[in-house]
């Protein structure tokens, strides 16, 4: 038996030919079998003659564009799409959303961003029975959510930037949610000498 038959099936869709064969190379030695297309109709033909467990899509493509692929397709089939974008156009991010997409990457990208994307989607549209009981990967408090493994912070749906030492601390905080952290570093946390609040502005860690 083929033991590629477990691994979750990509289909790339770009008319980029460097970037396709980029792409095949990196998901390919990252658990993905992978099938790449350079233009919607060459995709169609795929995706008449295999099963796909996730289509990436590129929105800018000579002849139809990603966009229109995704609404048609989306009358006939559910497969998970994630939508490669031009840098900073949010119209086509909200275009492919209201179309069903299922997320979006700005290009230019890195890579390993891509994988963790194609990892959170597939993730989230898995049967329940499959799922069983894996940790969340997300993290609900007020207004905000947000996403351990992909780092990022939404309010309400809308993306919060955050920097790296944000990321790191939110990290932390979500993944031991209850937790008082000074119980960690300080003897007597009642009385902290090292991690210092500034009222009305966070906390700070001191060399004390």
């Amino acid at each position: 038996m083929d033991a590629s038959a477990d691994k979750p099936h990509i289909l790339v869709v770009d008319d980029d030919t460097r970037l396709r064969e980029l792409l095949k190379t990196f998901l390919s030695r990252n658990g993905f079998r992978v099938t790449t297309a350079g233009n919607t109709a060459e995709a169609g033909q795929r995706l008449s003659a295999l099963d796909f467990d996730l289509i990436v899509l590129d929105v800018m493509m000579p002849g139809q564009t990603g966009l229109d692929f995704a609404g048609e397709l989306r009358r006939t089939d559910d497969v998970p799409i994630l939508m490669l974008t031009a840098m900073g156009e949010s119209k086509d991010r909200i275009a492919g959303l209201e179309k069903g997409v299922d997320d979006y990457l700005a290009k230019p990208f890195e890579v390993r961003e891509l994988l963790l994307r194609i990892q959170s989607v597939l993730r989230r549209n898995r049967p329940a029975s499959e799922a069983g009981a894996e940790p969340a990967r997300q993290v609900n408090f007020g207004p905000y959510q947000f996403d351990l493994e992909l780092g990022e912070l939404t309010q309400k749906g809308k993306r919060v930037p955050l920097t790296d030492a944000e990321v790191g601390l939110l990290r932390a905080l979500t993944a031991r949610l209850g937790e008082v952290l000074r119980r960690k570093i300080e003897p007597d946390p009642a009385f902290p000498r090292y991690l210092r609040t500034v009222r009305g502005q966070g906390y700070r860690l001191v060399d004390a």
